[in-house]
């Protein structure tokens, strides 16, 4: 009798187990699904670290508040190796640049930062022509902005006393003074960016900041995934065969295509490469790219002065 006590009652422990933790996947898969309809409904969502804490330091860097209340960190004077042999033919060849000081900012431009931008300038609320989807799934305060033009990010800039980053200025914040081909180094990883698909658990947009891991050696958030970003220069494929070696800032001459960098949520792996570079004219508006801004160090002025 007491080993058919014992049977029963391990029966009875393994089952309620197994009932337990049939309970608590459920549980689990419904809260997920709870969470990524509220993402993609458009609902205010704070920034969340997707993976644990890396051990990185960057407080070795000097960082500043802009007149737009974001922070910027200082990426110092020196060179770095721009572009890469065995990408498209406009991202060769490898080639070494020197760049004097400047700031950026370590977050894309949201929709908040730039909500209070079009308050103060009384100008036109962007929209994005073409989208798959609810265009209200774009829409949250701390989604990156999308649907500017290039003029839209020079205006935006400017008005907080900042400029576009050149081509060169964005490559370097985003890779380093090494060679990889990710903010984090060279093999690609899904929950490091949001890009295309939904494995980093967003279907578009995703809430700037979101992947601490997937940050540059400078500290940039985003650099590649979540939207593209325009820079200031002007765009030709072969301006890398003949860019001068201090501060190249894009062809003269070149009014109508400029550069977009970095990749979006639409973007591939191998499309999300640091070194990619994109053509689009001046005018163009799109689901996938927004900006950030560049702006150089604050001069000291003598007292007396």
């Amino acid at each position: 009798m007491d080993n058919r006590n014992v049977l029963i009652g391990a029966i009875i422990f393994v089952f309620g187990s197994f009932v337990l933790m049939i309970g608590m996947l459920l549980y689990e898969t419904y809260k997920g699904k709870q969470e990524l309809a509220a993402i993609s409904a458009g609902q205010p969502a704070k920034a969340r670290v997707l993976q644990p804490l890396p051990a990185q330091d960057f407080s070795m860097y000097k960082t500043l508040v802009g007149d737009d209340n974001r922070e910027m960190v200082e990426i110092p004077e020196g060179p770095f190796t721009m572009g890469i042999a065995d990408g498209d033919p406009d991202e060769g060849p490898p080639h070494p640049v020197y760049l004097k000081a400047y700031y950026i900012d370590l977050k894309e431009v949201t929709q908040a930062d730039y909500d209070r931008f079009l308050g103060m300038t009384k100008r036109d609320k962007p929209k994005v022509p073409v989208f798959e989807d609810d265009i209200a799934k774009l829409v949250s305060s701390d989604y990156p902005v999308v649907g500017v033009t290039w003029n839209d990010a020079f205006a935006y800039c400017r008005w907080a006393g900042k400029r576009l980053p050149s081509e060169a200025e964005w490559e370097k914040a985003a890779r380093g003074e090494g060679k990889r081909r990710y903010p984090w180094g060279d093999k690609f990883d899904f929950s490091y960016a949001n890009v295309d698909g939904q494995e980093d658990n967003f279907q578009y947009l995703a809430p700037v900041g979101s992947f601490e891991v997937g940050r540059s050696p400078f500290g940039l958030y985003d650099a590649v995934g979540n939207v593209a970003e325009w820079v200031n220069d002007g765009y030709a494929a072969d301006y890398y065969q003949k860019g001068p070696y201090r501060d190249p800032t894009g062809p003269e001459g070149e009014d109508v295509f400029k550069v977009i960098r970095g990749g979006s949520w639409r973007e591939s792996r191998l499309g999300a490469r640091l070194t990619k570079r994109f053509s689009a004219k001046l005018w163009r508006t799109d689901a996938t790219v927004g900006f950030r801004c560049a702006k150089d160090p604050p001069t000291d002025t003598p007292a007396g002065l």
